[in-house]
């Protein structure tokens, strides 16, 4: 076992850093390491199947993590999706693969199982790679986490299937069965919302982070063999216990206590996935083999990318969703098992399937980094054939460059005032949703001189340079003092070097995004720690003129690093011994008042 345990872990420890060095991601990592010293690498470890079965519990995990991030009132809203994109996606998918599976000359029971096990995805290598990629809560995010919770609900009725298929009959309903496992969901959900708070309460009164962490994995593994007991998948247990947790106040402590056991425990399961791969196979068969592979995952990708178009994805979002999604699951494994031992499979069938499951997962990360490196960069190209919008009234006193967050507070200010404004914005998706709010804003790339000149800069009493992009920020900047060297600016500058930037060019007048807004948290911390009122206005607007000062001091050092490190230490040093030299002098003061 030690040997075992230390083999897995300089697997991973050695092939996921060069995967991520690399840019193809944790999972590939993972993968590339199972390959290593699996059967058919460096044969290493041999019993893949026992560590595969240990190592789900790694899935189980991530699912109860998911679950604790997705609050019941937004996993209602979620039902349209899950029930609708997600019984399109595996219907249309086993549809399509099984009719071809029967043009090949299957028999249409052994079909039907092929197409249902390969319209499955795998949950653990969608969601974990969407999470490397922050791309959870965007949209092809959302509608991939719904089709892949469908997925996990409708196991039941497939394992069902089964025996049916096989000729064995299967049609009566067992209606002790199914209140058992009504009667055991309804048990978990009402435990769930009202035991398991009160005994997390009770535990962490205790102050032991240990009982704490064994509790929380007492949740997840006594929730997932009930969901068995049920009938019910492990994985889908623990999402449930996940998602009753939600509302939890415990949430995050519990993700925290989780998160380095369902890291470890889902590397092994996708090592345990590249062990299994058989390249034995694949060195015979390559060719039939990878068409096999091929074939499933254009089958999938065009069944999800037509539903991505058909709930008006955009067609980025649809690519993503159908290239997330093409590969196999690890589901298939079971049913293709299952399949074998029901008569439905040939041996030689059933092996040939597993692999090309195994090779398609293989494949994912690879799909996904095509996705980012290639499809993306050529095909997500502004694109826009839409025409600048043609400006109402060009003789405004001010012109807005950019309408997001920055931009949009100072408009807001102007209209109640009822000064005059145009609002120039490079994204006309945007501009378009804002006008649904009643704001006047046009479509317009701001860095174009004929655009300024439409939107009445020669008439403009200042300019507002509020773009987002820091690029976009200096070369409109850089374009309007060249043309309008007599025109204010008033600039937002994201960061420090985005201001130094703007003052190469001259502009004065520039706000940091978040320096305001910081002080203002700064004096509400200084005001809840019982300091006086005055104290936090005088040391409030020291430290705002030091800074202001230390950045025009620093603007001309900027380019060498050295130097500006060491003027960073000496503000730090000057600043440090103003703040003492006015403690000491309130002493002083509060010491000669009390003498009087």
């Amino acid at each position: 076992m030690l040997s075992q345990t230390a083999i897995f872990l300089a697997a991973a420890v050695l092939m996921v850093p060069i995967a991520r060095k690399l840019g193809l991601g944790a999972v590939l990592g993972y993968l590339a390491a199972g390959v290593l010293i699996g059967p058919f690498g460096l044969r290493l470890i041999d019993d893949v199947e026992a560590i595969l079965h240990f190592a789900e519990f790694g899935v189980v995990l991530f699912l109860f993590v998911i679950g604790l991030e997705l609050q019941p009132s937004r996993l209602w809203v979620l039902r349209r999706q899950v029930f609708g994109l997600g019984s399109a996606q595996v219907l249309l998918t086993a549809l399509a693969v099984g009719g071809l599976a029967v043009a090949l000359g299957i028999g249409w029971r052994a079909a039907t199982l092929i197409g249902l096990a390969l319209a499955m995805s795998s949950t653990a290598l969608v969601l974990q790679s969407l999470a490397e990629r922050n791309e959870l809560a965007a949209r092809h995010g959302r509608h991939a986490f719904a089709i892949l919770l469908f997925q996990d609900l409708a196991v039941i009725p497939l394992l069902a299937l089964l025996p049916i298929l096989a000729g064995g009959g299967g049609m009566e309903v067992d209606w002790l069965d199914i209140a058992k496992a009504v009667g055991i969901i309804a048990a978990v959900i009402f435990g769930g919302r009202h035991l398991l708070r009160p005994a997390f309460k009770w535990i962490a009164t205790l102050g032991s982070r240990e009982t704490f962490t064994a509790a929380a994995l007492l949740v997840v593994i006594g929730t997932t063999l009930l969901m068995e007991v049920a009938g019910l998948t492990a994985s889908l247990g623990a999402f449930l216990a996940g998602v009753l947790l939600a509302d939890s106040e415990y949430r995050h402590e519990l993700e925290a206590d989780i998160e380095p056991f369902k890291g470890l425990l889902l590397g092994l399961f996708f090592i345990a996935v590249g062990m299994s791969a058989n390249l034995g196979l694949l060195a015979t068969d390559a060719l039939p083999l990878m068409g096999l592979v091929l074939g499933l995952m254009v089958i999938k990708f065009a069944v999800l990318y037509g539903i991505g178009a058909a709930t008006q994805c955009a067609p980025s979002s649809s690519r993503k969703l159908a290239i997330a999604l093409s590969q196999g699951g690890e589901f298939a494994f079971v049913l293709f098992q299952l399949g074998r031992q029901h008569g439905l499979l040939a041996e030689a069938q059933a092996d040939w399937l597993v692999v090309a499951v195994t090779l398609s997962m293989l494949l994912a990360p690879l799909s996904f980094l095509l996705e980012a490196r290639v499809l993306a960069p050529k095909l997500d190209v502004q694109k826009d054939e839409r025409e600048f919008d043609a400006v109402e009234e060009p003789d405004r006193a001010v012109l807005i460059a950019g309408f997001g967050r920055f931009g949009q507070i100072i408009a807001r200010l102007l209209a109640l005032k009822k000064i005059p404004f145009n609002v120039l914005d490079a994204s006309a998706s945007h501009v378009d949703y804002v006008r649904q709010f009643g704001s006047k804003a046009y479509y317009g790339d701001a860095s174009r001189l004929d655009v300024l000149h439409a939107a009445g800069i020669a008439h403009a009493r200042l300019f507002v340079l509020a773009i987002d992009d820091v690029e976009a920020s200096i070369k409109t900047a850089e374009l309007v003092r060249r043309h309008y060297p007599d025109l204010p600016i008033y600039a937002r500058a994201r960061n420090r070097f985005h201001a130094y930037k703007l003052m190469d060019l001259g502009v004065k007048l520039l706000v940091r995004e978040t320096f305001h807004s910081s002080l203002f948290m700064a004096g509400a911390v200084l005001r809840g720690l019982q300091v006086p009122e005055t104290d936090i206005a005088a040391d409030l607007a020291r430290f705002t003129e030091a800074d202001e000062a230390n950045l025009l001091r620093q603007h001309a050092v900027y380019r060498d690093e050295a130097a500006l490190v060491q003027t960073t230490k000496q503000a730090s040093e000057e600043l440090r011994a103003l703040f003492e030299q006015d403690a000491a002098a309130n002493r002083a003061a509060g010491s000669t008042g009390q003498t009087l």
